[in-house]
């Protein structure tokens, strides 16, 4: 009742969105691989299969905060904590895709920040346009 109508919508306005899908045949069958990034209603619905699929490289995102947020797939793993066992790979990737969000961010907010401005004109609307044929005369 509610996912399927703001897909719909998230579609009339040009987005590629698709679903929805049952978590455990849409990740079972491996047809997460052929998307950048799969939305879950649940935080339980989702992790638990993504953490199965990437424990090793996984990176936990938090979307729509002021602030960038990354994780390790794996949590903080504190019962293997100064063992010397932990794989860092999760961590390295968490720690890369934080300064790439950012650095995304920083970017687009430079490309907004001053907008061209309007380079058309509504028909029939001369006043922006230069006046050649009129001349001033000097008193």
């Amino acid at each position: 009742e509610i996912i399927v109508p703001v897909i719909q919508e998230l579609k009339t306005e040009g987005l590629l969105c698709y679903g929805p899908y049952p978590a455990d045949g849409f990740m079972g069958s491996g047809n997460y691989t052929f998307f950048d990034g799969v939305l879950a209603m649940y935080h339980d619905q989702g992790l638990v299969a993504f953490k199965v699929l990437a424990m090793e490289e996984g990176v936990n995102y938090t979307a729509g905060l002021p602030l960038v947020r990354t994780s390790p797939a794996h949590g903080t793993a504190y019962d293997i904590a100064g063992k010397g066992v932990a794989n860092e790979s999760s961590f390295r990737q968490a720690v890369y895709a934080a300064i790439d969000i950012f650095c995304n961010r920083r970017i687009e907010k430079e490309i907004h920040r001053n907008p061209l401005r309007k380079q058309y004109y509504e028909k029939r609307d001369d006043s922006d346009v230069l006046k050649l044929d009129v001349v001033e005369e000097d008193s």
